[in-house]
């Protein structure tokens, strides 16, 4: 497996991840009709945005030509962050790669950049209910930020979002 810099012309597969791995990891809080309607193009356009404009930082994972996951990542997007901190935007991987390392292969060499650029403080969101990634994100040494929660509506489903910080000793 080899992490590396997105390009543009892995947006494609970028996208077909993203929303594959949408499909499978919300299938049990999303309906299916809107986990249906997702489109790899638009996705695939909104990374080729992303990687144009050079935030987030986008990182894949590839094995024999596959994109197998995915990290986005840069300055955090929070009111309350300071300039130092930094936010994972998306972690996706192919359901085909879960619980074969890919994705902490991701959040380290993410990890690693984040450090270099002397940050010690690292948010993302993760939605209640994601069972799996609330395992993956405790497991690499993240918490839940007590009174974080954010409500919102998605496929006419409210669900709620909680902040999970990791913090650099040091």
């Amino acid at each position: 497996m080899r992490i590396h810099a997105a390009t543009p012309e892995l947006c494609g597969a970028i996208a077909q991840v993203h929303v594959l791995s949408w499909q499978h990891a919300y299938a049990s809080l999303l309906p299916a009709e809107f986990l249906a309607t997702l489109s790899v193009e638009k996705r695939a356009a909104m990374w080729r945005e992303s990687l144009s404009a050079g935030n987030p930082q986008l990182l894949v994972a590839e094995e024999a030509g596959t994109v197998d996951g995915f990290i986005a990542f840069g300055l955090s997007r929070d009111q309350d962050a300071t300039p130092a901190s930094r936010e994972v935007w998306a972690l996706y991987l192919n359901p085909s790669s879960w619980s074969k390392g890919v994705g902490r292969a991701l959040w380290l060499a993410a990890l690693e950049r984040m450090l270099a650029q002397g940050t010690k403080t690292i948010t993302l969101w993760v939605i209640e209910g994601n069972a799996r990634a609330i395992k993956f994100y405790s497991a690499a040494g993240f918490k839940p930020e007590a009174g974080s929660v954010k409500s919102f509506t998605l496929g006419g489903v409210p669900l709620n979002e909680v902040r999970y910080a990791y913090q650099q000793d040091g």
